[in-house]
């Protein structure tokens, strides 16, 4: 049976933030799409459009200097522009380590990425290893 085409955008999205591809990742989302990080921490917040999204990631790449990872687990789909994906992350930064399951809700219409919401197992310690 083929993956489902939302799966497969979502895969792909995966690949490209693991490879530091931010134009492909630009090619994936709406002009408007936005991400939402829980928290109170510098990176967090609602980030509106291809370029704040973009932005983000680069902050997350510099603030762990290099060392953020999100290896996709799993990817689940309900056919009707929802997708879920479990990953696992792992970063680094002044002397802290951050090792954690972590789900992205994401919304798609079409073969683009609306909505990116970001679920955490712990706020406080991600505003603790992001502070």
């Amino acid at each position: 049976m083929a993956e489902h085409p939302h799966a497969a955008l979502v895969r792909k999205g995966y690949e490209a933030f693991q490879r530091g591809d931010m134009d492909t990742l630009r090619g994936l989302m709406t002009a408007d799409c936005a991400q939402h990080i829980p928290g109170s921490h510098p990176l967090s917040g609602d980030f509106k459009g291809q370029d704040a999204i973009l932005q983000m990631y680069g902050r997350l790449f510099e603030e762990t200097s290099g060392t953020f990872t999100a290896q996709l687990r799993d990817v689940f789909v309900d056919g009707r522009g929802h997708a879920v994906a479990l990953h696992h992350v792992t970063a680094d930064r002044g002397g802290k380590r951050y090792d954690a399951d972590e789900t992205h809700v994401f919304r798609i219409v079409g073969d683009k990425m609306t909505d990116l919401d970001l679920c955490i197992p712990d706020i406080d310690a991600s505003n603790d290893f992001w502070s």
